[in-house]
């Protein structure tokens, strides 16, 4: 991965956040392997980060935010994920939120949500999965929308959504027949129509509020739009690229914690784990240079806007999922029986370096994208009945 002529971020978490590293250090470390093997969902460490200000980052101070930028929100995000990319990814999911307000045209909305969440007194996700492959021809749009009397009515299913609940909120993405472009709205877990189901269990991530989501003639008001069909390629020109780059933010967590725990194994093994093909020097000098791309292109993004950079995010977010995999595999090969433990960092780092590598939007998503970089958006997918 080329380097940015930008130095890779340095600041000590207080330099960050006032608080923060304390706060991790009381509500996060001791926690994590409950978020993991129990399911725990770390929503007290949520609002708590919130109350210092750590959710506020991308919404502007005009709304309730502190309007620190892109780059804060990947940093805290970052400094999570060093010890847990199921809370890193809670917190991409909590900015991905704000995002979509920030740039909604439906200004009554945002100043009615955003100051409650960039608090943390309101936590949510987003139901942006589907939209994203189908606007990439990979999947069928799951949700149809149909225009009625004062808004929208909104049919189908979504199989995971993480960071919801009864009290959460989520923005979702749907169809109308005939109609290019989606509709994207805003969602109340307790919204009438709308059933939550946790359905599944999987090897990791457990801890992260993950429901399958049906909605069934669920009314979404037009002030509860945050934007309608014919606005949604400005839209999206407005926020895919910062979406997707503060995923970036769990890849750094990741990477760093496995280089320091291939250093700390080679105190006593070095002599046997030199051997193996990736070491700890040569992997913490492509997180510095990962660090700085990240870090660069996000001050660009915040300068410029996400259009010009779309490219760019996907190829980086790519490579930061690769470098992922590769760091986990190499901890684990570092650490060796230890590492295979139930309740061992290692072994959870690899489970959390797939799900880097598979969730929205996956390796072969991003690959993808690229390969038809310059093919027009597939927004229209073909009408099919949704189980």
């Amino acid at each position: 991965m080329a380097a940015v002529a930008l130095a890779p971020a340095t600041e000590a978490p207080e330099e960050i956040l006032p608080g923060l590293s304390a706060l991790i250090a009381a509500e996060l470390t001791p926690k994590v392997v409950d978020i993991d093997l129990k399911g725990e969902y770390p929503g007290a460490f949520l609002k708590q980060l919130g109350t210092l200000g750590g959710l506020a980052s991308l919404t502007p101070p005009e709304l309730g935010g502190s309007g620190r930028g892109l780059a804060h929100a990947i940093r805290i995000i970052e400094e999570a994920s060093k010890q847990c990319v199921s809370t890193g990814f809670l917190l991409w999911a909590e900015y991905a939120l704000q995002w979509y307000l920030v740039n909604s045209s439906n200004r009554a909305l945002a100043a009615a949500m955003l100051p409650k969440m960039a608090r943390g007194e309101v936590l949510g996700g987003t139901a942006q999965s589907n939209s994203m492959k189908s606007c990439a021809g990979i999947e069928e749009t799951r949700l149809k929308a149909q225009r009625v009397e004062g808004g929208y009515l909104v049919n189908g299913a979504l199989p995971w959504v993480s960071n919801i609940g009864p009290e959460h909120y989520f923005h979702m993405g749907a169809t109308l027949p005939g109609t290019p472009g989606l509709l994207i709205g805003l969602i109340h877990g307790s919204m009438p129509g709308l059933t939550l189901t946790q359905n599944a269990r999987f090897i990791g991530m457990e801890g992260t509020n993950t429901f399958a989501c049906r909605f069934r003639d669920v009314f979404l008001g037009d002030e509860q739009v945050i934007c309608h069909p014919g606005e949604f390629d400005a839209f999206r020109d407005r926020t895919k690229s910062a979406f997707i780059l503060l995923q970036m933010g769990m890849g750094l967590g990741l990477v760093d914690a496995c280089v320091a725990m291939m250093k700390h194994a080679d105190k006593t093994h070095g002599h046997v784990n030199r051997f193996l093909d990736v070491q700890a020097d040569a992997l913490e000098a492509e997180l510095d240079a990962a660090r700085t791309a990240t870090y660069a292109l996000a001050k660009q993004i915040e300068r410029d806007g996400c259009a010009p950079y779309v490219k760019a995010t996907l190829q980086l977010r790519l490579a930061g999922s690769e470098l992922s995999l590769k760091a986990a595999n190499a901890a684990m090969l570092h650490l060796g029986a230890k590492g295979y433990l139930s309740n061992h960092a290692a072994q959870r780092r690899l489970r959390e370096a797939y799900f880097i590598a598979i969730v929205t939007p996956a390796i072969k998503h991003l690959r993808k994208e690229l390969h038809e970089f310059d093919a027009p958006c597939a927004l229209s997918q073909p009408e099919r009945e949704v189980a």
